[in-house]
């Protein structure tokens, strides 16, 4: 066996018959003999523990499940006890039932390879009907318009206009919401409109030099407005606009580049602002967000 050079080279076959001298011979994974090419396989040599890796199964023919033949143990035992624990009647149909694609008409079985999905109606067809026209597909959906809540409102109050025969109590759950909603709206409306109309009248009434309760109410709270010019002190919104209207104004303080200014009362307590963003601030900060004196 082997050469001079390679003595160990090469191994016998295992089986008396044959005994064949084979320099790349094969190993059994369950009875560690060395086999020749001829005599590998476990029935070639007649393995006795070739049974152990064997791996057998048998589809059950009431649920299409594959049951795993036990090499020692008796195959009547086995398939008994996978009746008695695993066999699910129900599976077969599903097992055995090849999806088809959707489209009437249409017998094509769909596998892995020939399936399609479409990305709008997220249908899978075949590589037939994959397109649009050819399964009707009735395309993406549109996205809602504008904020969904104010969608979700506008179509709340078209279906309680719309008269019912059910009851009220149908929806508990945005009844009470839907009344708080539209009666705070309503409020905030009622109160920015008042505003607005108060602060136009007190303006007009400054303007005018008219309306003795803009300067009794500066003079109550005891506040003092002065002029952005030139630092004069006055008592009352009436006497400071007047004071701009005749000495600033009517000076050479416009020819050379000086703004007019704009002074915007408080409807409240005559306060005068030069920002109306500041007026508004200064009404919900002293007032609590109201006009109403």
């Amino acid at each position: 066996m082997g050469t001079p050079e390679f003595p160990d080279l090469g191994r016998h076959c295992y089986v008396a018959e044959c005994q064949q001298i084979d320099f790349l011979p094969f190993t059994c994974d369950s009875c560690h003999q060395v086999f020749c090419l001829e005599h590998r396989s476990y029935i070639k040599h007649n393995c006795p523990n070739g049974d152990r890796n064997n791996v057998t199964v048998v589809i059950c023919p009431l649920c299409a499940k594959g049951v795993h033949l036990i090499p020692d143990e008796d195959p009547n035992i086995t398939w008994e006890r996978h009746v008695n624990t695993d066999c699910d009647p129900s599976n077969y149909e599903k097992a055995t039932k090849k999806k088809k694609c959707p489209i009437p008409g249409c017998k094509e079985i769909l596998t892995f390879s020939n399936t399609i999905k479409c990305r709008d109606c997220m249908v899978d067809l075949c590589l037939k009907h994959r397109f649009g026209p050819d399964h009707k597909c009735p395309g993406p959906k549109k996205p809602e318009a504008g904020f969904p809540f104010m969608g979700y409102l506008s179509r709340s109050r078209k279906e309680v206009s719309k008269p019912s025969h059910a009851p009220a109590a149908s929806s508990p759950k945005w009844g009470s919401f839907l009344t708080a909603a539209s009666s705070f709206r309503a409020s905030a409306e009622a109160s920015v409109a008042k505003l607005s109309s108060e602060l136009s009248q007190k303006w007009q009434i400054a303007k005018d030099g008219t309306g003795p309760s803009s300067s009794s109410s500066g003079s109550r709270n005891g506040q003092v407005e002065v002029c952005p010019q030139c630092g004069a002190k006055f008592s009352s919104v009436t006497t400071l606009v007047d004071h701009v209207e005749k000495v600033h104004e009517k000076s050479g303080n416009r020819a050379a580049g000086v703004k007019k200014v704009t002074i915007d009362a408080c409807p409240k307590c005559s306060k005068g602002f030069r920002d109306p963003v500041a007026l508004v601030e200064h009404v919900e900060r002293d007032h609590g967000g109201t006009s109403r004196a």
